[in-house]
């Protein structure tokens, strides 16, 4: 089928993802019959350098970076498949939100008031973190100077101990990154609370190198749609809370090409 030893995943997305990710790559093995490595236990950027540079072959992706990536010369990477997550609120589509997050105990109850309110983001190139919320002050015809106090806190994770800590007043969270950290750490649900629902957003997909021979691009595709199907393969997906995988194509994530031309000169800090 192909002339590569070892077919090489990653994600570039929470922590708390990982262990899901490590047992679909194992099961996409099983199924496909080939070598297939699960890269991890390195910073999520130096993922993404191995993903450009060809030495990563599949990758689970923010939408907004495969945008980038999509729209650039010569572009090495097409979508391979988006997952559905479980729950009414995403209506069977490849759909997230980004969650507002306050600390419990704060008299905060809505977006609008957190004008002068400290706020994490988690990373400047996220749409869930950064992006959305960038275009949601855009809308309301704030372009700068928004919140009293901005800090980069490198993960929506650490952004979700900082509220929970004071060190901060809120933050927007990635949705499936929050229902997997409450479903991981119940007792987070007595420090911090949604307050505001930014979304919904085109999820983020998983993308391959357009390198691959197109025998194994097909496959891989049709072994992501077809796991839910399989007994084993619904439960690797039920335990980060995926019902299954549909199709993806480059223009679903024009909404998110839209909102970040629509915030281009919006920013976040004072």
């Amino acid at each position: 089928m192909m002339n590569i030893p070892v077919l090489k995943f990653t994600s570039c997305m929470a922590e708390n993802a990982e262990a899901t990710c490590r047992a679909i790559v194992a099961w996409l093995g099983r199924r496909l019959a080939l070598r297939a490595e699960f890269v991890d236990g390195i910073p999520w950027e130096e993922r993404e350098a191995l993903l450009d540079a060809g030495r990563i072959h599949v990758c689970w992706i923010c939408g907004l970076p495969y945008a980038w990536k999509a729209d650039a010369a010569n572009a090495a990477v097409e979508p391979c498949a988006v997952p559905v997550m479980r729950g009414a609120r995403y209506a069977d589509r490849p759909v997230y939100f980004s969650d507002v997050v306050v600390h419990r105990a704060s008299t905060y109850s809505s977006f609008a008031d957190l004008r002068g309110a400290a706020w994490a983001y988690n990373e400047p190139r996220s749409h869930s973190g950064h992006n959305v919320v960038r275009h949601h002050l855009a809308t309301l015809g704030h372009r700068s100077g928004y919140f009293g106090r901005v800090v980069e806190s490198g993960a929506h994770q650490r952004s979700l101990r900082m509220i929970a800590d004071g060190e901060i007043d809120a933050s927007a969270i990635d949705s499936t990154v929050l229902e997997a950290e409450l479903a991981r750490r119940p007792e987070l649900a007595r420090d911090v609370k949604v307050i505001a629902t930014l979304g919904p957003s085109p999820m983020p997909p998983w993308v391959m190198l357009k390198s691959l021979p197109q025998d194994l691009r097909d496959d891989l595709r049709a072994a992501l749609l077809y796991m839910h199907r399989d007994a084993q393969g619904a439960a690797i997906l039920a335990s980060w809370r995926i019902a299954r995988f549909v199709a993806a194509a480059d223009a679903d994530y024009d909404p998110l090409r839209q909102m970040a031309n629509a915030a281009a000169d919006v920013r976040l800090a004072p």
